[in-house]
Parts: C-alpha cells; sequence; structure tokens
C-alpha cells in the first residue's frame, strides 16, 4: 500500500518543476509525488507527464484549468490521496523554499506519534534565509496575531510544509474550508487542533525563491487577516 505523498500546487514552475520532483524521488524512505497543476501556460503539466512517463508508479499529476487557488488545489489533492491509500499526506512548495530532505523529517514525527507536523521558521533551530527585514517582521507579527485570536499553539501559524497523518484528513470536512489563500494554512491548523489532534512543529530554514515568481500578494495577506477574526468569531468551526 502506498505511503508518503507529497502534494506540491503549481502554476508557472516550469524552471523548478523537474528538480523538485527528482529530489523528493531521490529520498529515503520513498515518497510518491501528486503535482496539481492550475493550467500553467508555461508548459509545466507538459514536464510533469514527461516525469511521469519515467516513474508512472510515483509521480502523478491532476490538471486543472484556470488559477482556483492554494486552497482548493490542497483540497483536490487531499482527496486523491485518500481515495488512493496513502498514510501520510505532505503539503509542499515546488520553489525549493521548502527543503525537500526535510520531508523526511516531518514524516518521522507523525509516524512517532503527532497527528500533523509543521516545518517551522519559529520554532528553535527554524531559520529565515535572504528575507528583507521587513518581510521578516511581517511574517513573524502575522504568526503572532494569529496565535493571539485563535489560541492555537502553533508557533509558525502559516506554514505551508506540513505533513498530515491520513487519520486527520478522513476526520476534517474538507468540503467546509473556506480560504483558499494564506488563511487556508492557518484554516486547516485551526481546524486540526479543534478536533483535538496532537500538531508537531519541526524546525526548518526556510529559503526564499531563486526561480520563477513568487505567487504573493497584498489580497491574500487581507484574506488572512480578516479570515482570522471570522474563525474564531464566526462559529463555523466546531
Amino acid at each position: 500500500m502506498p505511503e508518503r505523498l507529497v502534494i506540491i500546487p503549481t502554476y508557472n514552475e516550469r524552471e523548478n518543476i523537474r528538480e523538485i520532483i527528482a529530489h523528493v524521488l531521490r529520498l529515503q524512505p520513498s515518497f510518491e509525488v501528486l503535482i496539481v497543476d492550475d493550467g500553467s501556460p508555461d508548459g509545466t503539466a507538459r514536464l510533469v507527464k514527461e516525469a511521469m512517463a519515467q516513474s508512472p508508479d510515483r509521480v502523478h499529476l491532476l490538471e486543472r484549468s484556470g488559477k482556483h487557488g492554494l486552497g482548493t488545489a490542497y483540497i483536490a489533492g487531499f482527496k486523491w490521496a485518500l481515495a488512493h491509500g496513502h498514510e501520510f499526506i505532505f503539503e509542499m512548495d515546488a520553489d525549493f523554499s521548502h527543503n525537500p530532505d526535510d520531508l523526511v523529517r516531518l514524516w518521522t514525527a507523525c509516524a512517532d506519534g503527532a497527528d500533523m507536523s509543521v516545518g517551522s521558521r519559529y520554532v528553535k533551530g527554524g531559520h529565515v534565509k535572504d528575507w528583507s527585514w521587513d518581510r521578516v517582521v511581517l511574517s513573524y507579527c502575522a504568526s503572532i496575531y494569529v496565535r493571539a485570536v485563535l489560541w492555537l499553539g502553533v508557533r509558525d501559524t502559516t506554514a505551508g510544509f506540513v505533513c498530515y497523518a491520513r487519520r486527520v484528513l478522513q476526520a476534517l470536512p474538507l468540503d467546509e474550508v473556506r480560504f483558499i489563500g494564506y488563511a487556508f494554512q492557518i484554516e486547516m491548523k485551526y481546524r486540526v487542533r479543534r478536533k483535538g489532534f496532537r500538531i508537531a512543529e519541526v524546525p526548518i530554514t526556510f529559503v526564499d525563491r531563486l526561480k520563477g515568481t513568487s505567487k504573493m500578494n497584498t489580497s491574500i495577506f487581507r484574506e488572512a487577516i480578516v479570515g482570522v477574526l471570522q474563525m474564531r468569531f464566526g462559529g463555523w468551526i466546531k
């Protein structure tokens, strides 16, 4: 039975996609990769299909038409993973801001008993590399704000480098997840915590992308700021 699946959403990541897939496939223990591509006009999906031809049992592709948001890409990936029997399901960026080698450490944390493990910039041993000081301050203050409102008990609340044990995603109402941008990562952690699952943070070094273009924008930050208040006081997350 397949065990470990890494979900990587993509939009115009042709400069990174071959290398990120190859790196994940080299890891031990072995991982499978699911690329969820939102109709990249740069040919990202074509490069994924080339990788699939080389490793048909370990590289998979979901193609979607148009940009539908990070959150919906992950939800589609989660459902695919559950339908195909994977026991540990990961979120990871395509741009090498997350070191694929750290997937093994995230998996180990869940294999040792955590329900969800988070690659954290803000626990002891965690770092951010090649960011401007104002971006570091903004990110760190955002995590403080989220912790203050939601009482999450997670220091890196917006982290997008995550491992879920299968039982966690089975317990969550995936079709009820509302946010699709920056707030998606916060909502998922909040839902996991509200269900009583254990979240472990694993220190990582987060590196700014070297190739391609960042998808971050001000509307994503606005969604997070307002969304946190809606999560806490809206009454729709049980």
